[in-house]
């Protein structure tokens, strides 16, 4: 019994000494799950001291501080505890889950590694309130508003966003970044440059505030209803002041990062109205004046002149197409050439659009230009207008006439001379020459016949490789198939050029191409094609988030321009914009 329980407290000792012997390697995050204004602060702790901690790609997430090492050592009841860490703060840079990986250490020759851990990013929450607090400070100083012009609007009429970050006059801020931009699916966008704007004085709810304009936007809507403005969030490296004091009374300030967003905006778009609607009415919303002019009024047959339609004003200017000019059958007529002179301010977009005809008369008379009709909705008086143009006359002066009996009549005057021979007539045709016979060459011995007669035994050994290289590409069915939908996506990006200038057809071959352009690169089927899923697939092969929100955004576009007015320009630039896209991820996927 005695050598029992010797052999049981040896067996507890070595049972002991072996749990004390394991490493203990770890990562704990603050919360698992938070807002997108909020941090993260993951620690890597370790019972034993190690060496080369690497730690993992915080894909998601920016590193805004860290890291930072502490060492715990202490002795309690004559037991050592031993506790290292190395401590990130996180900032998410968008919404969604993230997986934070693996991170590794060496201790005493082994390798260890962490258990990856799962983050949700949810949309900005309220933080709770805490006065000593600096975030919470910095909260109560700091505020981006999105100022919207007008939140009832017609449909195509131009509202303004102007997002504005607001700073108490105790506080300090050092730079920001956006991080979270909104998408305007359903309006007609432009940004409007802000650089050189200077911080200004103002007052938020009351208070002075100092105030920085960051973005103005321009929007056009593209649909009535309940439309929402997605909010701008940005991270803002904040100074706020503290409770602390220097050597010298002055008050210390403590560095935060803020992240602010400007929240999210509603406006009800109201339809245009179905009274008085014109039938030839094309979607033109504004303040504008028609002309119709030509380069010139009389001119001889075969020379061309140039007519215009202009349209010029404040309004939807790129959102609509201008009226078409009917001519005479006898009047030549080219495709016309679009020119469009527009700039974009706040108050939307001013400036003029035109179709530049060019005619070539083909007979003598003279041929009327009928007048052109124009309407648009004009928000003034909130009703519908017309515009027409005065008829011109275009006047040929000299060239044939469009008269078959003037015709005849002329080729009866017509005079016949008799024709007269001389003796020398073919003087100058030579009856005697100087031959000399040609040397004969023989084909024997020749390069040509060497070649011809051992080109076939040197070219076994090429078809030998060429058939072995076949055989392989053909047996590669993955490769094949990849190959195939590539070479598809060419196709229809090449259809789509033709297309310019259609707009059905054109963004019916650009949506194919950027489709079979996928299933070669992502190897998925079409019916597996979704905005997420394409996202979250790029993501995974490090493609830029830049590169991807493009590739999105031309999607976006081939559905839109199906219910929208798209000019010749814009198409243009959706071409080069996906041709572009398209060579990006081809260079930065792996």
């Amino acid at each position: 019994m005695k050598y029992k329980k010797h052999i049981s407290l040896v067996l507890l000792l070595l049972v002991s000494s072996f749990i004390v012997a394991q490493v203990k390697f770890e990562a704990k995050v603050s919360k698992k799950k938070l807002g997108i204004n909020e941090r993260l602060r993951i620690d890597f702790q370790m019972d034993k001291d190690g060496d080369n901690f690497n730690p993992p790609n915080f894909n998601g997430f920016t590193v805004i501080g860290g890291p930072n090492q502490s060492v715990s050592n202490s002795w309690i009841n004559g037991v050592r505890t031993y506790k290292k860490t190395y401590s990130y703060f996180l900032a998410p840079k968008q919404r969604g889950t993230f997986n934070i990986g693996q991170a590794t250490i060496e201790i005493e020759g082994e390798t260890y590694k962490t258990t990856p851990i799962k983050v949700e990013i949810t949309a900005a929450i309220d933080k709770p309130k805490n006065p000593n607090d600096p975030s919470y400070i910095a909260s109560n100083n700091i505020h981006l508003v999105a100022e919207v012009s007008n939140s009832s609007p017609y449909l195509n009429e131009a509202i303004t966003v102007v997002y504005k970050l607001y700073v108490a006059p105790t506080t300090g801020v050092d730079n920001w970044k956006e991080i979270d931009i909104p998408r305007y699916d359903d309006f007609w966008s432009q940004n409007i440059d802000t650089q050189g704007q200077r911080v200004q004085n103002g007052t938020y709810k009351g208070e002075d505030y100092r105030y920085l304009v960051l973005r103005k936007t321009v929007l056009y809507p593209q649909r009535t209803g309940k439309l929402n403005i997605e909010p701008l969030t940005l991270n803002v490296s904040v100074q706020v002041p503290t409770n602390r004091r220097d050597i010298f009374g002055s008050r210390l300030m403590s560095r935060v990062n803020r992240t602010v967003s400007a929240g999210n905006r509603v406006i009800n778009v109201k339809p245009l109205p179905q009274q008085g609607k014109p039938a030839d009415f094309s979607g033109a919303v504004g303040d504008f004046s028609l002309k119709v002019t030509t380069s010139k009024t009389e001119l001889d047959a075969t020379e061309s002149l140039q007519a215009k339609v202009e349209v010029r004003g404040k309004g939807n200017l790129k959102l609509f197409n201008l009226p078409k000019m009917n001519l005479p059958s006898s009047l030549e007529v080219y495709e016309p050439e679009h020119k469009e002179n527009v700039s974009t301010t706040t108050r939307g977009m001013q400036g003029s659009i035109s179709d530049n005809y060019t005619v070539v008369p083909q007979y003598k008379g003279k041929y009327p230009i009928p007048s052109i009709s124009f309407s648009y909705f004009d928000l003034k008086t909130e009703s519908y207008k017309r515009l027409s143009s005065d008829e011109i006359i275009i006047n040929v002066l000299d060239g044939p006439t469009n008269n078959s009996s003037q015709a005849s009549n002329t080729s009866n005057n017509v005079v016949k001379q008799q024709i007269k021979t001389t003796s020398n007539q073919f003087a100058f045709i030579k009856t005697k020459t100087d031959l000399i016979p040609k040397q004969k060459n023989y084909f024997f011995k020749t390069k040509l016949f060497w070649s011809l007669l051992f080109g076939p035994f040197l070219a076994i050994p090429l078809a030998i490789v060429i058939r072995r290289k076949k055989a392989t590409r053909d047996a590669d069915i993955a490769g094949n198939k990849i190959r195939r939908a590539d070479k598809l996506a060419r196709k229809y990006l090449k259809g789509a050029k033709k297309e310019l200038g259609k707009k059905e057809a054109f963004y019916e071959a650009l949506e194919k191409a950027l489709h079979n352009y996928l299933k070669s690169k992502l190897r998925i089927e079409t019916s597996e094609l979704s905005k997420d899923r394409i996202q979250r697939l790029l993501l995974e092969r490090n493609v830029e988030t830049d590169v991807i929100n493009d590739f999105i955004a031309i999607f976006e576009n081939c559905e839109l321009a199906r219910y929208t007015p798209i000019t010749n320009v814009t198409m243009q630039e959706d071409y080069e914009k996906a041709a572009k896209t398209i060579s990006l991820i081809d260079k930065q996927a792996n």
